[in-house]
């Protein structure tokens, strides 16, 4: 399974770096709050909907996207190297 680490956290935000080594993933889960995801490597993270669909996100670093509160889905990575990310959580 992936590792985390929580880097920052106060009342308003949690930042959070995720490493996802090859073969590795976060299993299932559901989003609570907002959140924007900042990829610090450049790769290709496969993720599985809670509807069965797998898209394949393009991580580049630096480019970042957000999603809101509710977002469900499984990361998957089927890559050769690390996949490395900040997830910050508006906790609001």
């Amino acid at each position: 399974m992936a590792h985390n680490e929580v880097k920052f956290e106060n009342e308003r935000f949690r930042a959070t770096r995720w490493t996802i080594a090859p073969g590795d993933s976060i299993p299932m889960h559901t989003h609570e709050y907002d959140y924007v995801v900042v990829p610090l490597s450049n790769n290709v993270m496969h993720v599985e909907t809670d509807t069965g669909e797998v898209l394949e996100a393009q991580m580049q670093r630096g480019t970042s996207y957000g999603r809101a509160a509710g977002s469900a889905h499984a990361c998957f990575n089927r890559g050769t190297d690390d996949i490395v990310f900040i997830e910050v959580e508006y906790l609001g």
